[in-house]
């Protein structure tokens, strides 16, 4: 993730891959969303590809993230995290894989969570250490308000654990200050960004005037 002076001490933006771009057509939509301004990291799901087929998409991806600064998290494919030279991987399996990956790979790469659906859920994940939790479901935000479900469990995991957590906006951009008064770290976009008809440029630079403008100022301690 980006640790310059000119990273913004608020909510910040994660991006996710939608489903159904070639890798051409989601590079040239992704410089478009970087030329918008700050963003954290991006989430490539598998989407159900095949692994050689979502391998040559990530590897036409990732390096596209990382020169712009933003870490590239691959969902669910650890081998192809490693060939692809990720910074991050994203596992949904429970917290006995979770734990045993995060054993595995850290501090080698970034590795993050989501699925739970209840706090109980979330604590169990949490147990296993994971770079961050994730609130939402890939392909979900349909809605132009983030799911009610989604910034419950936001807000209380941003008020009670140190973990960091990442909250799915819904498919208006307006949606970021919603996730951003959760007090969560980070606000997931897909739909918003990456929909059809929507200008990716304008879309994350209009995001991040919201947060500028709305989000609360995190204080590390110094």
């Amino acid at each position: 993730m980006m640790t310059d002076a000119a990273t913004p001490n608020r909510c910040r933006i994660v991006l996710i891959a939608p489903e159904g771009a070639t890798a051409e057509q989601f590079a040239e939509r992704l410089r478009q969303a970087i030329a918008g301004g700050d963003i954290a990291s991006l989430i490539l799901p598998g989407h159900g590809r095949d692994e050689a087929s979502f391998q040559a998409f990530a590897e036409r991806i990732v390096p596209v993230a990382q020169a712009a600064g933003i870490a590239a998290i691959i969902a669910e494919d650890t081998r192809i995290a490693g060939r692809v030279g990720a910074d991050g991987l994203h596992l949904e399996t429970g917290p006995e894989a979770l734990e045993e990956a995060v054993e595995h790979y850290q501090p080698r790469m970034m590795v993050g969570t989501g699925g739970a659906k209840t706090r109980d859920d979330a604590l169990d994940l949490g147990e296993a250490r994971p770079d961050y939790m994730f609130f939402g479901r890939f392909g979900y935000d349909t809605k132009p308000e983030p799911h009610q479900r989604n910034l419950t469990l936001g807000r209380w995991w941003a008020e009670m654990i140190e973990i960091p957590c990442i909250v799915m906006a819904g498919s208006d951009i307006a949606s970021v200050e919603a996730v951003a008064q959760t007090g969560a770290e980070f606000v997931a976009l897909s739909s918003a960004v990456f929909g059809e008809g929507v200008d990716p440029r304008a879309a994350v630079e209009r995001a991040n005037a919201i947060l500028d403008e709305t989000a609360p100022v995190f204080d590390y301690g110094g």
